[in-house]
């Protein structure tokens, strides 16, 4: 390596370390073979659910020269975003919604990607050449190509997991037209643990380093549009948006502490969210309370369901006339949660509210769900 080119990427570290990123690497902008027929065979295995935009840009998912085929080195940045209490702590609070970390604070689309671009214009007024910046909207295999670039391995929960900053980081790259020297990949550090599979509350993976997202609590919470699986309702427990359990038991996370400077500061409202309060928001309360968040993304009524679930979980006598008031709610969505959420509170209730509601119910599938909690609550 020349000297110009040492001084170079010393200078970029330096640079995006001031930014707030707290590690670097560089991978080539090829990604092996090996790692597209992994995604084929997640697909062929149905494992995206309904997430069909994964099938419809697998071919530019493959390898980041497809799309960019000026690309010749891409550099892999994360930032941690390790929390000071672990997120398990509120699972045993019923009342109490559950946040995923990475939720708890502003999108964080909008604090990494302004650095990303910060750091790409000081690149090609230092270096020349041409960039691009990616984050995880982009069809990119964010968590091979950061392994490649040596900022961790993926996990057998198929997160990328670093032994410097545990398993909470964002990741953002800079494609970059410029020929810079490959970091060396990281080494898979796992061993035989495996507290990440056995911590999955709906068994999720099928096998170590395989992920079946229809079982996923996050994919459930996030990504899924309908009704959540009636088999896996009770695994959520009060999980509201997210789950970090595979994450938080991981042995790594305690060599994190020193990226715990906060740099994504938590609302202090998401740390310990009240379930009526939540389930109770109209359209524009959701909007100004989840404003500039991650979780307003999903929109109020599949929030609102998460909610529900949660409150049908709890068995939580409080929890009964919100969920109560929901049976009246425009959305079939949300009236389909509210039966079964009513269903596990308060049988009594749930036969008054059925002999009230159920034949004259316009939707077929919350005409079902009054049928299955029925025939739940006589068992």
């Amino acid at each position: 390596m020349s000297a110009d080119t040492t001084a170079l990427l010393a200078d970029l570290r330096a640079e995006a370390s001031a930014l707030g990123f707290d590690a670097l690497g560089i991978a080539p902008a090829v990604l092996p073979a090996a790692t597209g027929a992994e995604l084929d065979r997640f697909l062929d295995a149905g494992y995206h659910g309904e997430m069909g935009w994964m099938a419809d840009t697998v071919e530019r998912r493959r390898s980041p020269h497809i799309l960019w085929p000026e690309a010749r080195s891409v550099i892999a940045l994360a930032m941690s975003y390790t929390p000071e209490v672990s997120p398990l702590e509120t699972l045993e609070r019923p009342l109490t919604g559950t946040l995923s970390v990475y939720a708890r604070g502003d999108d964080y689309h909008e604090v990494i990607k302004p650095k990303l671009k910060q750091l790409a214009r000081w690149l090609l007024a230092r270096a020349g050449g041409d960039v691009k910046v990616f984050i995880d909207t982009a069809p990119l295999m964010e968590k091979p190509l950061a392994a490649l670039a040596g900022l961790g391995w993926q996990g057998k929960h198929s997160n990328l997991l670093s032994r410097d900053l545990g398993n909470w980081t964002f990741l953002g790259f800079i494609a970059t037209t410029l020929e810079l020297p490959h970091s060396e990949p990281a080494t898979d550090r796992c061993g035989s643990c495996n507290a990440c599979l056995t911590a999955c509350p709906t068994e999720a993976f099928p096998a170590p380093y395989q992920l079946d997202a229809r079982r996923c609590i996050s994919y459930l919470t996030i990504e899924h549009p309908g009704p959540i699986p009636r088999s896996l309702r009770l695994a959520l427990g009060n999980r509201i948006y997210g789950c970090d359990d595979c994450l938080a038991v991981c042995p790594w996370n305690k060599f994190a502490q020193s990226a715990r400077e906060q740099k994504l500061q938590a609302r202090e409202a998401f740390l310990e969210p009240d379930l009526i309060a939540l389930v109770q928001l109209d359209d524009a309360g959701f909007r100004s309370l989840f404003r500039k968040t991650a979780v307003k993304r999903i929109g109020r009524t599949r929030f609102i369901r998460n909610c529900l679930m949660a409150l049908g979980n709890s068995s939580s006598l409080q929890a009964v006339e919100p969920v109560i008031a929901l049976l009246d709610d425009p959305a079939p969505l949300l009236r389909g949660a509210a039966v079964w959420a009513l269903g596990r509170l308060d049988g009594e209730r749930f036969g008054q509210e059925y002999e009230r509601r159920a034949a004259c119910e316009g939707d077929a599938r919350v005409r079902a769900e009054w049928r299955a909690s029925l025939k739940d609550s006589l068992r």
